[in-house]
């Protein structure tokens, strides 16, 4: 019996082991000692990578427009003990911009993880700021602004590969955030849109944020200039 037991034992600490690594509780640290900016960052995806990133050990700065978005959310991310800092940061002010980079440098001396839209501002101007817009003017511009970055990522990570600097894009398909409500809010839009997927079911903010910790860290050292599409299986092209 004692054997016996020892040996349940031995297989429950072991399964143990597989939930915990499964899970993501094992790969907690893997971004210990790097600083994370993630602008755009108090609500949907933007918060959910950076919960993610602090979770895997970054200390995150978070950022938007409003202070009361800010603070709502470094109070969320430090309830759960995560080491968060925030700052108001409109991405289309070049003071702002700098404000943010400085606290980066502040905290650690250099910046080892960058997410950020911030360098597509000068570009694009303030086509962002008037979000409820959008769906009411139609999607060209907005979609052309996307598919730039498509052709910004490949640039940039061609200029910026000798300083070793690397640059990918996220590309996500139909989440659920408030940006997107109008898609899935009426049922009968929500399941055409479902139809058109292979998972069918909308994304979940989270369901962006492990594959952006993955290419901010070492694990993707030798990844640069992809784009990578967190879709569901719906068709992609350009």
């Amino acid at each position: 019996m004692g054997r016996v037991g020892l040996l349940l034992g031995g297989c429950a600490r072991t399964w143990k082991s597989v939930r915990m690594a499964s899970s993501g509780m094992a790969r907690r640290g893997r971004l210990a000692n790097k600083v994370a900016l993630v602008t755009a960052s108090t609500d949907g995806i933007g918060f959910a990578i950076a919960r993610r990133l602090a979770q895997d050990g970054a200390h995150v700065v978070v950022s938007s427009r409003k202070q009361q978005n800010v603070d709502r959310a470094v109070a969320v991310l430090q309830e759960e003990g995560l080491s968060v800092t925030g700052t108001v940061c409109h991405v289309g002010k070049a003071e702002d911009r700098e404000r943010l980079v400085a606290m980066a440098v502040n905290l650690h001396g250099g910046i080892d993880i960058l997410v950020s839209n911030a360098a597509v501002s000068p570009l694009f101007g303030n086509m962002m700021d008037a979000t409820e817009e959008i769906w009411d003017k139609g999607l060209g511009p907005y979609n052309v602004s996307k598919t730039a970055l498509l052709g910004l990522t490949k640039n940039l990570a061609s200029e910026l590969a000798p300083r070793n600097i690397r640059v990918n894009c996220l590309a996500p398909g139909l989440i659920k955030t408030s940006f997107s409500q109008v898609l899935w809010m009426d049922k009968e839009r929500e399941k055409n849109m479902k139809n058109s997927m292979r998972i069918s079911r909308l994304g979940e903010p989270k369901e962006c944020a492990g594959i952006v910790s993955f290419l901010c860290s070492e694990d993707a050292s030798y990844i640069t200039g992809e784009t990578v599409v967190v879709g569901g299986g719906a068709s992609s092209r350009l």
